[in-house]
């Protein structure tokens, strides 16, 4: 503790529980500000390093953090959430042990709502809801790293405090695996072994409820949030109704304060039921908006911009602001990828073509690149354009852009490392006749990566060379990618069906004795097949005398 945190006053439902009074003491704007600036590794060296150590810098982006006024917000409450849900469960005091008392009665009985000592419960829900890509999940993660997640106390009795837990909503709404997944989480902290001996699937829901309760309970659990609260939406009704009655449990009846987090999808999980929506509003829920063009995104965009790993550094004009926040639309997850990406096609083309300076970024970089790497997120950059919330609430999660960004990264570190041949490590000057003096086996090489064909590749750059014979490699890329996309999807050509020449079979001559000849025939003449068998003479009549 520094000495300006021993200036601060402490308020006494504060100082006397033991729960409190050792997590970190109460943050001002200004400490909160600075706790959660999280900025990335950087310096002018850097700018001269090979072409795949920049590819590596570049990920520093990924853990770029800088609190605007929403984080802020969500700072204070999550500090009042963890706080006053400990005011009803102090150690030093009653309340603590009572509570002990009534779980050991709810495992006895296998139900939730077993009492024995009454007691009141300072415990609140919280709602944060946002579209996907918004920074919900990064947010609350960055200012949870604040708060030790266990605290070992030795009075005035021993044990493991649990500040915070967070986990996943289950794809099905399964409440018996988010028990499961609870016991899980806190084995790998407490090294216990919960998940043996109550996350089995012999143990009924009711009974898996109650002893999770008692875990969190036992190890004063001080904020449990379930993350992804939106695929409830999958879930049948019964088990939707199920587990939001557990977490509505958790609040009213445990006492243990609950966060939620999701996508719009999940609000009328919450106006669904008012006990719900009342409980998850306890310290007021955040519906987090994209961002607006305003003075917040700009000086959001201002500090990331710092961050350039170019030969050069590119100056920000409002041009390259207005192409940032219209290929993003102030998604805050989009823009940081679009500014990674659009970085690595420069350094990665220009290492490419042997050039050693010109890497700047440009407005049609940044809508080429766009129009590439966000082509599965078209339809969410278009409802976003039209502020559409129905269509928002089809995208839960932007799983599939951070698949293509790992790739994208891992390929250009594959393709610009130094390979360790004896030729690779002498450098070797480009002839007259070398593809690489006029970039076009770089720009083969992009195009392939945009999954073309070599030999497509290299009628449509003959194609665009031919109209415009000036381009950079760099432009030669983007006009091609511009052709496709005004082309659209081609009808596949109907290939003519070949002619095959058949070999001539020679047709066997018909066998009046062939048993399916007779009875077709019969059949036909209107015979049954017993009667056409038995006049063929293949069959005999029965006997008709028989000596006795």
């Amino acid at each position: 503790m520094t000495k300006d945190d021993a200036d601060v006053p402490e308020l006494p439902e504060y100082r006397d529980n033991p729960f409190i009074n050792r997590l970190p003491p109460v943050m001002s704007i200004a400490e909160a500000l600075r706790n959660l600036t999280r900025l990335p590794i950087h310096s002018d060296e850097e700018r001269q390093y090979p072409a795949h150590l920049r590819c590596h810098c570049l990920q520093r982006l990924g853990r770029y953090f800088v609190p605007l006024e929403r984080h802020l917000q969500l700072e204070v409450r999550l500090s009042a959430l963890i706080r006053q849900g400990y005011v009803g469960r102090n150690p030093n005091t009653t309340d603590y042990l009572h509570r002990l008392h009534n779980d050991h009665e709810r495992v006895l009985k296998k139900d939730l709502s077993a009492v024995i000592h009454p007691v009141e419960t300072t415990a609140s829900g919280f709602a944060l809801i946002g579209c996907s890509g918004i920074g919900k999940s990064k947010s609350v993660e960055r200012i949870l790293q604040l708060y030790p997640k266990l605290i070992h106390h030795q009075e005035p009795f021993s044990l493991e405090q649990v500040v915070w837990l967070k986990l996943e909503c289950p794809h099905k709404g399964s409440v018996k695996q988010l028990c499961i997944s609870f016991f899980h989480e806190m084995d790998k902290l407490l090294r216990t072994r919960n998940e043996a001996r109550y996350g089995s699937s012999r143990l009924s829901i009711d009974t898996m409820v109650v002893h999770m309760a008692e875990v969190a309970d036992r190890h004063a659990l001080g904020l449990l949030v379930i993350d992804e609260i939106q695929h409830l939406m999958r879930a049948p009704g019964a088990g939707r109704d199920d587990l939001l009655n557990f977490l509505v449990a958790l609040v009213n009846t445990i006492g243990i304060p609950v966060m939620i987090i999701g996508t719009p999808a999940a609000i009328p999980l919450l106006q669904g039921a008012f006990r719900q929506a009342r409980r998850a509003s306890g310290l007021g829920s955040l519906i987090w908006e994209r961002h607006a063009n305003d003075a917040t995104w700009n000086h959001f965009i201002d500090r990331m911009w710092r961050y350039q790993w170019t030969r050069e550094p590119t100056p920000l004009t409002d041009e390259l602001r207005l192409v940032l926040y219209e290929e993003s639309q102030g998604i805050v997850d989009l823009v940081v990828k679009l500014y990674m990406l659009a970085q690595l096609q420069v350094i990665q083309l220009n290492a490419l073509t042997g050039r050693d300076k010109g890497e700047q970024l440009t407005v049609g970089l940044f809508k080429h690149v766009a129009g590439d790497a966000f082509r599965l997120l078209a339809p969410m950059i278009t409802a976003l354009k039209r502020n559409d919330r129905a269509a928002l609430e089809k995208y839960d999660d932007l799983q599939p852009l951070d698949d293509y960004v790992f790739q994208a990264f891992q390929t250009a570190m594959v393709r610009l490392s130094p390979a360790p041949t004896k030729e690779a490590a002498t450098p070797v000057e480009p002839t007259s006749a070398s593809p690489n003096q006029d970039g076009t086996e770089a720009v083969l090489a992009s195009l392939e990566g945009l999954g073309l064909a070599r030999d497509v590749a290299q009628l449509l750059l003959a194609q665009v060379k031919a109209e415009s014979p000036n381009l950079n490699p760099l432009d030669l890329v983007a006009t091609i990618a511009g052709k496709l996309r005004e082309r659209g999807p081609e009808a596949k050509p109907v290939k003519p069906q070949k002619s095959r020449d058949r070999a001539i079979v020679p047709v066997r001559a018909v066998d009046p004795a062939d048993l399916r000849i007779i009875v077709s025939t019969g059949t036909t003449s209107g015979a049954p097949a017993y009667e056409a068998l038995l006049a063929a003479g293949a069959i005999k009549p029965p006997l008709r005398d028989i000596a006795v």
